[in-house]
């Protein structure tokens, strides 16, 4: 019996003892997984940190389009796929950038281009003053600068915009920004021009592209925001010569470009007004071409998700001696946001030139921003 007991306590001892053997092993190997998970938690730590720290921010938009033009013509096209770059120098120099992909492929005998829309210095000289340079949107109208899907009304950009101001409008040159007032601010730059032999100024455009640089242009914009809700601009620029030095005498072009915008629970309204002024030249500029004109108005209503709105438009690139060169649009649609930057769109339009009908249609898209 006595050595019964002594056994069963010699088997007790040794299981107690391979049992505390196993539960140090067992706290030693939680210890390394504790150690792995601090070294592990320090690490993305740093990286977020490194990632804050460092300055860079990317965002982008796109928009595709489906244009019914009542069954004849139809057309579905990933019209702009941009991406968005910036970098923060430290507290007072930063950099920006926009790279954009047209019409979804580009190439030679392909649709579409691959573009530089954006890409500048940007350098606060004091708490209300900002210089800039490099390649960057001109200040002027309502689309050229905020042109993103998700922040105006209709699948296409309004036309007026589009084809007298005409937006999207990129140079490459220096400028001044700054507050004057509270609610009043300014825009000053000098910059590269267009290039254009017979006054169609939107294929004017160089884009900075190995651009001719012998003449310059300069921008000057005013804009009021004291109101609440409400936008007052208006720019001016002045090219010396559309033909960039080339002619047997220089082409000066003024534009003059006013602007409102009014919002108020929902309700938007806004308004433009732009014209160009060219100095005649029989030989270079058509005489039609020396003044283009263009204006439109638009109400809007947004009511949570949805909004609807209309707009009426007229423009005439060729306004200086014809009268029969004038459009007019209408535009009618809706916008419904999935989310306060992703929207989905619908509008119907009905076009007329020199007062007759010369165009109906209706316009699909969806879009975003980030």
């Amino acid at each position: 019996m006595k050595t019964r007991a002594l056994l069963l306590a010699a088997a007790i001892t040794s299981s107690n003892l391979a049992l505390a053997d196993d539960n140090a092993q067992l706290k030693a190997e939680i210890e390394a997984l504790k150690a792995q998970l601090n070294s592990l938690a320090d690490t993305v730590e740093q990286q977020g940190a490194a990632s804050q720290n460092s300055g860079v921010n990317i965002g982008g938009y796109g928009e595709m389009h489906l244009n019914l033009a009542n069954g004849k013509g139809n057309e579905i096209d990933y019209h702009r796929f941009v991406l968005f770059f910036s970098k923060e120098f430290n507290e007072r120099t930063r950099f920006f950038s926009e790279f954009e992909l047209e019409h979804s492929l580009a190439g030679d005998g392909k649709p579409g281009e691959v573009e530089l829309e954006q890409a500048y210095i940007e350098y606060d000289l004091n708490a209300n003053t900002r210089a800039k340079a490099g390649l960057f949107l001109i200040p002027v109208g309502i689309l050229n600068e905020t042109h993103e899907p998700d922040t105006f009304y209709g699948v296409e950009r309004n036309s007026v915009e589009n084809k007298i101001i005409p937006t999207t409008w990129w140079e490459g040159g220096a400028g001044l920004s700054g507050k004057i007032a509270d609610g009043l601010s300014y825009d000053v730059a000098m910059h590269s021009g267009l290039e254009s032999l017979d006054g169609n100024l939107r294929s004017g455009r160089q884009k900075v592209a190995e651009a001719k640089a012998n003449k310059a242009a300069y921008t000057a914009r005013v804009k009021y925001t004291a109101v609440p809700g409400l936008e007052l601009a208006a720019t001016l620029q002045y090219q010396d010569d559309l033909l960039q030095g080339n002619g047997p005498k220089e082409i000066g072009a003024r534009l003059i470009e006013t602007h409102a915008i009014y919002q108020n629970n929902g309700f938007e309204l806004r308004t433009l007004y732009a014209q160009w002024d060219l100095d005649k030249d029989i030989n270079t500029v058509t005489s039609g071409a020396s003044k283009q004109t263009g204006f439109y108005v638009e109400p809007s209503y947004r009511m949570n998700d949805v909004g609807v709105f209309y707009r009426n438009s007229g423009w005439d690139t060729n306004a200086g001696d014809r009268t029969d060169s004038k459009f007019e649009r209408h535009d009618v649609g809706v916008n419904y946001w999935l989310a306060e930057t992703v929207v989905f769109k619908a509008d119907y339009y009905r076009q007329k030139e020199a007062g007759d009908l010369a165009a109906t249609g209706y316009n699909l898209g969806v879009g975003y921003s980030f």
